[in-house]
């Protein structure tokens, strides 16, 4: 019987492919983290406010802090000026008419107004004269106006940003639950790779660089790399690596030796560890060779093609929403554009292509899909900023068409410069 889940190729599709690997993909344990180092880390617990914010009444910018009784002040009227507050000192204790104030001092007890230095005029050392009206209350910073105790500072889920990190200082909090980070271990393989950027190329030898992006990818999706290695074709040392790395990981990213070749040994080898395939190859390009496997002792495995830009398709589109929900993130959500040009969807594949994103003349959201497509060609990834994402049922899409995108890098964020 034909499996449901497969296209017109007789391959699984990419949502249920996906849908089969997150399957096995529980939320990982939170752990204590100082709230100094829980940048790019995903919180585990809510964070509430524990003070006001401000912490006390306060000016909000410098001039005079005056005694009006709640009453508006005329202009012309001189008032004796009894001292200054900057920053950072205490409040006074006596009730004056007038102080001079810095920007952020504590209000004197009994003024309930600040009036800006530039609509002042200074009659001599101890005393000013009020240029305009002054209505009470203008320009204060009330304690809690920003936020209250108790109060949702960011919620569980929600990745710790600078702003994040800003609150968290504010508000003196030192630790934080955030949820720990997947371990993952990288194995390239192929006897051409040359990973040691001094060592001279010899014939029929290529530079390693899927392992050096799939490193940097990793931790800008909040991963732990705890191993990253380049081997040979040799299926006994690959066994070898996977023995040792499968009970500490969450994760291994292997490159290459996955498709049909003779030299592709992947699949048996992982058959001989013991590992579950719970997939392999997948109605997508680049990167239909896509395998997945889990060791009895929980690691998942992505055997990802050697290709560079499939190996770049397979790590967005299957490790990061892994290694999201790993970490207790919400699923990633595409945003649309329009097409710019015509393009030719590929029946039965749901095609990642290498994209620019930006604003037409009237604002809205544009996709050119690049030249370069082939999944070889990695410069053309310096031009993209996007993948677009061609439906596994479409034919030709004329200019103007709305499709997903999403953007190019493994942190889901958006780069328009």
């Amino acid at each position: 019987m034909a499996d449901p889940c497969a296209t017109n190729t007789g391959l699984l599709r990419h949502a249920q492919a996906l849908a089969r690997l997150l399957q096995h993909a529980a939320v990982l344990p939170a752990e204590a983290c100082a709230a100094q180092d829980a940048g790019g880390r995903v919180l585990a617990q809510d964070v509430l406010a524990i003070s006001a914010l401000p912490a006390f009444d306060n000016a909000a910018m410098d001039g005079f802090a005056l005694h009006g009784e709640g009453q508006t002040l005329s202009a012309g009227s001189v008032l004796a000026i009894a001292g200054t507050v900057a920053a950072g000192d205490a409040p006074p204790a006596q009730i004056a008419q007038a102080w001079e104030i810095m920007t952020g001092a504590p209000l004197p007890p009994g003024t309930d107004t600040i009036v800006p230095v530039e609509r002042t005029e200074r009659v001599d050392a101890r005393h000013v004269r009020l240029l305009d009206d002054v209505r009470s209350g203008q320009h204060l910073r009330r304690q809690g106006s920003d936020m209250q105790p108790g109060e949702h500072l960011a919620q569980a889920g929600q990745r710790v940003d600078a702003t994040v990190q800003m609150l968290l200082a504010a508000q003196g909090i030192t630790e934080v639950q955030v949820r720990a980070r997947p371990r993952v271990a990288i194995l390239s393989t192929g006897k051409e790779l040359v990973d040691d950027p001094a060592v001279a190329l010899q014939p029929g030898q290529i530079r390693a660089s899927n392992g050096p992006y799939l490193a940097a990818a990793l931790e800008e999706a909040g991963a732990c790399v705890i191993a990253h290695h380049t081997l040979g074709d040799d299926p006994a040392d690959f066994a070898a690596r996977l023995a040792r790395l499968a009970p500490d990981v969450d994760l291994i990213l292997t490159t290459g030796a996955v498709s049909a070749g003779i030299h592709d040994f992947i699949p048996a080898a992982l058959q001989a560890a013991g590992a579950t395939r719970l997939f392999h190859k997948t109605a997508i390009r680049p990167g239909k060779p896509l395998l997945a496997a889990q060791f009895p002792s929980g690691a998942l495995v992505l055997g990802l093609p050697g290709n560079p830009v499939a190996t770049a398709v397979c790590f967005r589109f299957f490790a990061v929403p892994l290694l999201r929900a790993w970490q207790g993130l919400a699923e990633e959500r595409p945003l649309r554009a329009r097409l710019a040009a015509d393009c030719q969807g590929r029946t039965g594949f749901r095609q990642f292509l290498k994209a620019r994103v930006d604003h037409d003349a009237q604002g809205q959201l544009q996709v050119q899909v690049l030249t370069g497509q082939e999944s070889f060609r990695i410069g053309a990834l310096l031009h993209a900023n996007a993948w677009a994402v061609i439906d596994e049922e479409a034919g030709l899409l004329p200019a103007g068409t709305p499709i997903e995108v999403l953007p190019r890098d493994a942190g889901g964020r958006w780069h328009f410069d």
